[in-house]
């Protein structure tokens, strides 16, 4: 059975029996039910009845559900509310503006609006490079979805896409000091976006782009890097591609092979599965197969869209055709950024020795962890329950932290693959081991190195 997470959490208010067994009797249920008791907390008392709140963690949703059934099974309790703990916190937004500056009398008020701050208008006006100095520009990031490919829920539209880019707001905050803004916009007509996105850049020094389905984010991608003077990120591209360069220049390491001389398998040849190719292309990987739903990617395909065609072109040198499974024979190392269920542990068994498997669809993995860590020296998924998890939040913070820093204008292989080393270097050399190749998220050295490594690269290709 899966492991109980702090995403599936619920607070039950019990009323119970003032009994030293009422405590006893919770703690079995739960355990019998297969959640996991994160705390038990009495807020009221009386001579025979007691109210208190048992907290506990559960795999999903229905396993919630049942959890607290199992709760007011146990003799003499009565379950009065359960509360799920994710909606709580999500309760009013997980964000607010808060000001800079003191607005506390008449001369704050002069100098934050009017009258001071028309002359600051003015100097903008006649030297429009000053935004960058005089406003929020200089370390404001807009956080853009049209709401068609979020996370795993696909194509849900731009309301319920908000809760994410809320979240990545936070984190660009609270990991590297950058505010960010969600833009969640009510059309998924690629014109309208890279118009709107463009419209309102003038606020804004860098763009993330975030769940937008390809292949119209290659398109928005493209044209906004032409059309404005700002980064502009694709975080499911970019930031999925400077992580996993990351782990398997430490997966490498731990395995004693060299990135040039390996076979590299790579399930998946949408947004996340061309960057990850090209970045690993642009690191000198050897041999890269890629897969999609058809199986192989090669150069005698006709009728491919033009970043699958690219991938023909540019991969499988052999030209090898055949199902995933079949070409994953003898390969060393597995990416899977794709979909759940795709491979046996009897796959997994059939790569070369010292195997490497980045098993990255999330919830569900392309193929279970513990039965590809029965045949692999190393596995690395995307969830938080295992070893390894291989998280964009390593990158996207410190990345824009440093391109902000630097006022960069564009992103490049070499800002890319210089974010990638620095993630990878976060974990010493004598800390490196087969469950511990990238460094935690809340790791506070990584976004500062990511940041440093970033304007470096700028600064070296200016």
């Amino acid at each position: 059975m899966p492991t109980p997470s702090p995403g599936y959490s619920i607070t039950a208010r019990l009323e119970a029996p003032a009994s030293p067994h009422t405590t006893a009797g919770l703690t079995s249920a739960i355990s019998a039910a297969g959640g996991a008791l994160t705390a038990l907390d009495v807020v009221e008392s009386r001579a025979d009845r007691v109210v208190v709140d048992v907290t506990c963690d559960a795999v999903d949703a229905n396993h919630a559900a049942a959890l607290e059934k199992a709760l007011g099974e146990v003799e003499g309790v009565v379950v009065r509310k359960v509360s799920d703990r994710t909606f709580l916190l999500h309760l009013g937004g997980k964000l607010e503006v808060v000001p800079k500056v003191p607005l506390k009398h008449r001369d704050d008020l002069s100098r934050a609006y009017t009258p001071g701050v028309a002359r600051v208008c003015q100097a903008i006006a006649e030297n429009p490079a000053d935004a960058r100095r005089l406003t929020i520009k200089r370390n404001t990031v807009a956080v853009v979805t049209d709401g068609s490919a979020v996370l795993g829920l696909g194509n849900i539209g731009p309301a319920a896409a908000l809760p994410v880019m809320e979240g990545k707001a936070a984190l660009f905050k609270q990991f590297a000091g950058v505010d960010a803004w969600p833009v969640c916009l009510d059309t998924q007509d690629t014109d309208a976006i890279v118009e709107i996105v463009r419209a309102i850049a003038p606020v804004y020094g860098g763009v993330n782009l975030e769940d937008i389905a390809a292949p119209r984010c290659f398109e928005i991608e493209r044209r906004l890097r032409e059309a404005l003077d700002i980064p502009v990120f694709h975080d499911d591209q970019h930031g999925t591609a400077i992580v996993v360069l990351a782990a398997l220049a430490n997966a490498l390491r731990v395995v004693g092979k060299r990135i040039e001389d390996v076979r590299i398998v790579v399930s998946g040849v949408g947004a996340a599965g061309h960057a990850v190719i090209r970045l690993l292309a642009a690191q000198g990987a050897g041999e890269i197969v890629a897969c999609g739903r058809n199986g192989a990617v090669h150069s005698g395909q006709t009728g491919l869209e033009t970043y699958r065609a690219w991938i023909a072109e540019n991969t499988n040198p052999r030209g090898e055709t055949g199902s995933l499974a079949e070409v994953l024979a003898g390969a060393d190392v597995f990416i899977g950024v794709s979909g759940p269920g795709l491979l046996t542990g009897a796959d997994i068994a059939t790569m070369a020795d010292r195997a490497i498997v980045f098993a990255l669809a999330n919830p569900d993995p392309e193929v279970d962890p513990v039965a590809a860590g029965e045949h692999a020296a190393v596995v690395a998924t995307g969830r938080s329950d295992y070893p390894n998890q291989i998280n964009n939040v390593l990158a996207f913070p410190g990345f824009f932290r440093g391109m902000l820093d630097a006022g960069a204008h564009e992103i490049t292989d070499a800002v890319m693959l210089a974010a990638a080393d620095a993630i990878a270097d976060t974990v010493a050399a004598d800390e490196l081991n087969p469950t511990y190749i990238v460094p935690s998220v809340f790791d506070a050295a990584v976004a500062p190195a990511v940041a440093a490594a970033v304007r470096q690269a700028v600064e070296a290709h200016a």
